[in-house]
C-alpha cells in the first residue's frame, strides 16, 4: 500500500516521503553526529548540512536511504537564534562546517555529538554534557596543513570535503601566521607559473623556528622544526603527525596524564611501567617518562618513531623503548612479554582501534587506561567493547582542538573494575 499522507500534503500535490530532488521544509531540531542538523519533513528523518538549531529552512533532499534523508539548504525561511553569517563561507566547502555558528553554541553542539554517540553507539550514558574546553584561539591556530595544488586547473587550496576537487583559496584563515605567511608564498608562485606541476601535495608544519614543508620545492633536506608544550620539547618535521592546536594541547595533554603519579614521584607498584600506543613523535611519552620507572612506545611510522628517539635523548631520557610496529602487530604478544602493565594510554587515528587491537589490549589487562580521541563515534565503540572486558569508564573530557568544525578531542580514562 502507499504510505498515508497528511490531508494538507495531499492536498498540495506532494508525493511523499520526498525523494532525490525534491524539496521539503523543515525546523532543525538540533546537530547530531557528523555535525548535521536534524529535523523532520518530506516525510522523512532529515539530516541537513550546515545547519543551526532553530533554523527554519526549505531542502533540497540528495541522497535517500528507506525513511531517511541527508539534505541541503536551498533557503534560510527564518535563521535560530545560533546562526551568524559565516567569515569566510569558501572554507564551508572543506571542513569549516561549524563557522555559521556562534562559538558557544559550538562546543554546546559538540558536547552533543560525544553525548549521542556515547549513548547510541556505546550504550554508556553520562550524567552530564560533557565540559568542551573552548580554544583560546578560533581560527588561525592550526601550526599543520595539507594543502593541495591542481596544476590543470591552476587552483591551490584544500580538498573539497567528500570530493578529489581543489578549492581554490585566497588565503587560508584556519592556519597560525607563518603557515598563512607560507600559503600565500605558494600562491604567488602559483599565479607566477612557478609553483611545480608536480607538487600537487604540499604539507607544512609551523614550529616555534619556523616552518617545515614538503616536499621542499628547492631541493634542499626536509626541515626540522621544534615546539615546546608544558615543558618539553620536540622536534618533528611536515611528514610526520603532530596536534595541530597548539593552544589547547597543554591542557589536553594535562588531562591524559591526569592519574599517572607526578614527574619524580616515589617508585611503587603503580608508577613502575607504562605503555604509550600509537605515539607518534613522543608527545606523551616524554612526560610519561619521568613518571615511570620505564616505558614502551609503540609508533609504526618509522620517521615518526625516529623523532621520538631524538626527542627522549634530548630530554635525557633512557628508561624507554620505542618499538617500531603497527600496534595490533605489537599487542598479539604484549600480554605474554610484559604482563598487566599499571597504565596505558592510547591516541590512535580516526578510525580508532582495529578490533584486533582492541581483544589484544583487553588481554593486556591494563590497571588503568587513558584513550585520546578525534572520533567520539569510534571512541564510543572501543570504550564499549573496553567496559564489555572489565574496565570501569570513570572520567571523560573534550578540548575544541578544531574550532570551526564538527570535530573535537575526547580523553577517556578507564580503570579495571576488579
Amino acid at each position: 500500500m502507499p504510505p498515508r499522507r497528511h490531508r494538507s500534503e495531499r492536498a498540495a500535490g506532494i508525493q511523499l516521503p520526498a525523494g532525490i530532488g525534491d524539496l521539503a521544509e523543515t525546523t532543525i531540531e538540533r546537530i547530531v553526529p557528523g555535525g548535521l542538523g536534524l529535523g523532520y519533513g518530506g516525510g522523512r528523518t532529515l539530516f541537513v548540512s550546515n545547519a543551526a538549531p532553530g533554523d527554519r529552512v526549505r531542502v533540497r533532499i540528495d541522497r535517500e536511504r528507506v525513511r531517511v534523508a541527508h539534505a541541503s539548504i536551498v533557503d534560510i525561511l527564518e535563521p535560530g537564534p545560533d546562526r551568524i553569517d559565516p567569515p569566510y563561507p569558501w572554507l564551508t566547502r572543506c571542513g569549516a562546517d561549524f563557522q555559521h555558528l556562534r562559538y558557544d553554541a559550538q562546543l554546546a553542539a559538540k558536547a552533543a555529538i560525544i553525548g549521542d554517540c556515547l549513548r547510541r553507539i556505546g550504550g554508556i550514558e553520562i550524567p552530564a554534557p560533557v565540559d568542551v574546553t573552548p580554544s583560546p584561539v578560533v581560527w588561525g591556530y592550526r601550526d599543520r596543513a595539507d594543502w593541495r595544488h591542481d596544476p590543470v586547473a591552476s587552483v591551490l587550496g584544500y580538498l573539497e570535503t567528500g570530493t578529489n576537487r581543489v578549492v581554490d583559496l585566497p588565503a587560508d584563515p584556519f592556519v597560525v601566521p607563518p603557515l598563512a605567511d607560507y600559503f600565500q608564498e605558494l600562491r604567488a608562485r602559483l599565479l607566477a607559473g612557478t609553483l611545480p606541476e608536480w607538487a600537487t601535495e604540499l604539507r607544512a608544519a609551523a614550529g616555534d623556528d619556523g616552518v617545515s614543508a614538503a616536499p621542499p620545492l628547492d631541493g634542499s633536506p626536509l626541515r626540522h622544526v621544534h615546539a615546546t608544550i608544558a615543558g618539553e620539547r620536540y622536534a618533528y618535521d611536515a611528514d610526520c603527525f603532530f596536534q595541530v592546536n597548539p593552544f589547547v594541547l597543554e591542557g589536553l595533554m594535562a588531562e591524559a596524564l591526569r592519574f599517572t603519579s607526578e614527574s619524580g614521584a616515589p617508585a611503587s607498584a603503580g608508577n613502575r611501567f607504562a605503555i604509550d600506543l600509537y605515539a607518534g613523535v613522543g608527545l606523551f611519552t616524554l612526560p610519561l617518562a619521568r613518571r615511570f620507572a620505564r616505558v614502551i612506545a609503540v609508533e609504526a611510522a618509522p620517521r615518526a618513531a625516529e623523532f621520538a628517539l631524538a626527542n627522549l635523548a634530548a630530554a635525557g631520557l633512557a628508561n624507554t623503548r620505542v618499538e617500531v610496529a603497527p600496534v595490533e602487530r605489537w599487542l598479539e604478544s604484549a600480554y605474554r612479554s610484559h604482563g598487566r602493565a599499571p597504565f596505558v594510554l592510547l591516541d590512535p587515528p580516526r578510525t580508532g582501534l582495529p578490533a584486533p587491537a582492541l581483544r589484544a589490549l583487553n588481554r593486556l589487562r591494563p590497571a588503568r587506561v587513558a584513550y585520546v580521541s578525534c572520533d567520539p563515534a569510534t571512541l564510543a565503540r572501543d570504550l564499549k567493547g573496553l567496559i564489555a572486558a572489565g574496565n570501569e569508564l570513570i572520567s571523560i573530557a573534550a578540548f575544541d582542538m578544531f574550532p570551526q568544525t564538527h570535530h573535537v578531542e575526547v580523553v577517556a580514562h578507564l580503570q579495571r573494575a576488579d
